[in-house]
């Protein structure tokens, strides 16, 4: 049995991590197959890490009740777990079947991916914002569909620690909330950084992007402990390239 497998196991008895469950609802519509789209992502996410994504925003964003979470952080576990492909896929899934305004923002500073994925450059972005004020759709950039927004990490800085415990980070972030309907952020490795901590305790959960076959059963579980001790909420996670089903009996059980 693969060691992923009796990690997803053993995270559904002890809850440590919160699968997307399959509803069947009304489906909702896939955009892209793997090939360039329209904002020329060559999403490389595979077939099975992509139904992940698109339970994912069956679950968190298009079938909730009541109000459902508005500002989401993607985090992998480690670094290379395809956590900016699954932000970006989700993204772009979510902008094609809500007509409200989705903000895909890229808080990854050291590694920052976003505008290589949309095919688009790091023109202005986040740092810029939080440095020279304005309107915060001045520093994004409208893609394909026209509610999607990209908002790259911007201008490079020497001191990206203290710009995520900065209040500007804090007053940006509350910014994007009233600007968008849906902000998705892209964080480096929760096993790296410690920023993914402070960017969930600004937002309304995070969503982990675990790989199969390669993430460690140990760096999974303790990420969302530690997650869980901030008092962050875990929303959700992606297990990109697994090959083989995860069984309806596990998702029923969370």
């Amino acid at each position: 049995m693969s060691k992923n497998f009796e990690l997803l196991q053993r995270a559904s008895n002890e809850r440590e991590i919160v699968l997307v469950p399959e509803r069947h609802a009304s489906p909702i519509s896939v955009k892209g197959n793997g090939k360039s789209d329209r904002n020329g992502t060559g999403l490389n996410l595979d077939r099975l890490g992509r139904e992940e994504c698109l339970r994912l925003v069956q679950r968190i964003f298009l079938q909730q009740t009541g109000e459902c979470p508005r500002a989401v952080v993607f985090a992998g576990v480690d670094q290379g777990n395809g956590c900016s492909r699954a932000c970006v896929s989700a993204a772009e899934m979510l902008a094609g079947n809500t007509p409200g305004s989705v903000c895909v923002v890229d808080a990854n500073f050291r590694s920052p991916a976003l505008p290589r994925l949309f095919g688009v450059t790091n023109q202005r972005g986040l740092t810029d914002a939080m440095f020279q004020g304005g309107p915060i759709r001045n520093f994004a950039r409208q893609l394909q569909p026209e509610n999607l927004w990209l908002l790259s990490c911007g201008s490079p800085l020497a001191d990206f620690g203290g710009l995520i415990l900065s209040e500007r980070l804090k007053s940006l972030v509350s910014g994007l909330r009233k600007e968008f309907d849906h902000v998705l952020i892209d964080a480096p490795p929760l096993s790296q950084y410690a920023d993914t901590i402070t960017l969930g305790q600004l937002t309304d959960g995070v969503v982990l992007v675990v790989e199969a076959n390669s993430t460690r059963r140990g760096a999974a579980l303790n990420a969302t402990q530690n997650l869980r001790a901030a008092r962050i909420q875990v929303l959700g996670a992606i297990l990109n390239k697994r090959t083989y089903p995860i069984p309806d009996s596990l998702y029923q059980r969370l």
